[in-house]
């Protein structure tokens, strides 16, 4: 299958016009040279990589931590039709048999690989590793140290699904965790209130991500940097930022893409399982209650517990806030495929890589998702 006259996002980081070929599920050209009569004309439309949200706890009333693989499956129908192709669900600070029960049903969905569907690539285990100061919606109850035997017997009981894995700086045994953890999966600082020296030994032990930057953590300070600076003062650190316009203000976010690189920053969407339901709506997150309200998931003192966005809308939004077209793309396609271990597969207009991909009006209002060459 041909598509001609296309204005496409390659694996430079640049647009082009040109035509590109899928076969089997897979680029087979891109920028090709002798176009077939019969090519699909795509009027001089966007192709982009499909989007690739790390992590997602939940939408359409599911999260991943419920264990549930219909819900786990109706989320990732969910997520294709906005324009994410591959996804790293996130589980909660829950029980070990808890995560054990959810982290099954991740492998389930991966071996099954419905059609419609996302492509699950990876779990983001997000707690219980954390501190009780930044918890946010995390459930103190079930908060523990860093627990490397603990970590490695999920990874391994989900058969290495477990892509990134969260954990605070401050905690005992964090910098010893993540020096033996990061051969396994990526480690990234999250919910935690350490120094600036705590974040710098995590990362120089081998931390290499930084969860939801400016949530559950402190602020930057100059007399007191904290983990944000720590983290972009080093070359081998990428940071997500949920884009909803309710997390992070735009201000805030230019201010660390120009700080951190195109090559270094991660849109996610971050959205629990209020995502897609109307205002007002009550769920339960983490064993939590949680109400929909002004956009976001809040617990019953207003903190706020999750987005209700989608990784598109904060596409879009970085977009209108002044990120420059090519920079935010890579930020919600390539980058996050760094992130899990996939970019070998996605993340990117390649020959040779999967044809997961987007059509889509310049403006970004309007598009059609292809995942593995087949349109949704």
């Amino acid at each position: 299958m041909f598509f001609q006259n296309a204005r496409i996002f390659t694996s430079d980081f640049h647009f082009h016009l040109g035509a590109f070929q899928v076969e089997n599920g897979i680029f087979t050209q891109v920028l090709a040279q002798d176009v077939p009569e019969d090519a699909i004309d795509l009027h001089g439309s966007t192709v982009i990589p499909g989007l690739i949200d790390v992590p997602h706890h939940g939408n359409s009333n599911a999260d991943f931590s419920d264990g549930d693989y219909e819900g786990l499956k109706r989320m990732a129908k969910y997520l294709a039709g906005v324009g994410v192709t591959s996804f790293a669900p996130a589980s909660m600070t829950l029980p070990y048999d808890v995560l054990e029960k959810a982290f099954a049903t991740a492998r389930q969905l991966v071996d099954e690989d419905p059609e419609g569907c996302a492509v699950l690539r990876g779990i983001q285990m997000e707690g219980p590793y954390f501190s009780y100061k930044k918890r946010g919606a995390q459930n103190a109850e079930y908060l523990k140290e860093p627990d490397f035997e603990g970590f490695k017997k999920l990874w391994e009981d989900c058969g290495g699904l477990i892509k990134i894995v969260d954990l605070a700086p401050e905690l005992p045994g964090a910098v010893e965790f993540t020096a033996k953890a990061k051969d396994l999966a990526t480690v990234s600082v999250a919910h935690t209130d350490c120094t600036y020296d705590q974040a710098k030994a995590v990362f120089d032990a081998g931390a290499t991500h930084l969860t939801h930057m400016f949530n559950a953590m402190p602020g930057i300070h100059h007399r007191n940097p904290g983990v944000i600076p720590a983290a972009a003062e080093n070359p081998k650190v990428r940071a997500e930022l949920i884009c909803d316009g309710i997390h992070v203000h735009p201000a805030a976010v230019r201010l660390v893409f120009a700080a951190f690189g195109a090559e270094r920053m991660i849109l996610i969407s971050d959205s629990g399982r209020c995502a897609g339901l109307p205002e007002g709506s009550h769920v339960i997150q983490g064993g939590l209650d949680c109400w929909l309200k002004g956009g976001v998931a809040r617990l019953a003192d207003d903190t706020i517990a999750s987005s209700a966005t989608n990784l598109w809308h904060c596409l879009q939004n970085v977009l209108s806030w002044g990120i420059p077209e090519e920079t935010a793309i890579r930020a919600a396609s390539y980058n996050p495929a760094q992130a899990i271990g996939a970019d070998k597969e996605v993340g990117s207009i390649e020959t040779g890589k999967r044809a997961d991909f987007v059509v889509c009006s310049k403006d970004y209002t309007e598009k059609t998702v292809y995942i593995g060459g087949v349109k949704v």
